[in-house]
């Protein structure tokens, strides 16, 4: 796909409303964050250089990478650019349109048991892929996907027409730290309005206790 060969950074506000088909479930984008690669942008994964676990950022436009956010949770993302030069936009939220109770069953199954908690609590529809782990989990996403073409499946893209520029904002990128996380780096594009998009949450810096004298 010819889109995703650009800039991440002008990709990303792109796929807005474009709709991700995956494993029996489909979802529009309704939030995305755009991350450049090795030197050019401090909250990207790749801003150190290649590694194991970030080399699919490394490959040519269309491949995916996957990883755990906090050790637990999976998110998906789309490599943008030239092979070799890193880049990819996180797909943060959407709107299931097909497929929401296979992404019920998903989420339920996904969701950590709790005492007292009902097994069979109805999640609800604006909440199935509201953030990126729930969009992953959602669309069946797995770590074993990282690494593939978007051509090859299990995801197929299909872009909409291009949005006016009133339906979409952007600010800075969630629970970023350090400089990428500022509004220097305004690299969060979501629909204006939309329910499905996630709540903003910038991150929280840790500071060490300092031991009494």
């Amino acid at each position: 796909m010819r889109l995703l060969d650009d800039d991440p950074v002008v990709v990303a506000p792109r796929l807005l409303g474009a709709v991700l088909h995956g494993r029996g479930v489909s979802v529009r984008l309704t939030e995305v964050e755009a991350y450049r690669g090795e030197g050019a942008d401090p909250g990207s994964h790749a801003f150190r250089g290649r590694t194991p676990r970030t080399e699919p950022m490394f490959g040519p436009a269309g491949t995916i990478y996957v990883y755990l956010s906090y050790g637990l949770h999976r998110c998906l993302n789309l490599v943008c650019g030239p092979a070799g030069e890193a880049g990819a936009v996180l797909l943060r939220a959407g709107e299931v349109i097909a497929g929401a109770e296979l992404a019920q069953q998903r989420r339920a199954a996904a969701a950590p048991r709790r005492a007292g908690a009902c097994a069979s609590r109805t999640i609800p529809h604006r909440d199935l892929a509201r953030g990126p782990a729930r969009l992953a989990t959602s669309l069946g996403i797995d770590l074993a996907d990282s690494g593939g073409m978007l051509a090859a499946g299990p995801l197929r893209l299909e872009l909409g027409e291009p949005l006016p520029p009133e339906r979409i904002a952007s600010g800075p990128r969630v629970g970023v730290s350090g400089p990428g996380g500022t509004a220097e780096f305004p690299w969060r594009y979501w629909l204006a309005g939309d329910s499905t998009v996630s709540v903003y949450r910038p991150a929280v810096t840790r500071s060490r206790s300092i031991p009494a004298r």
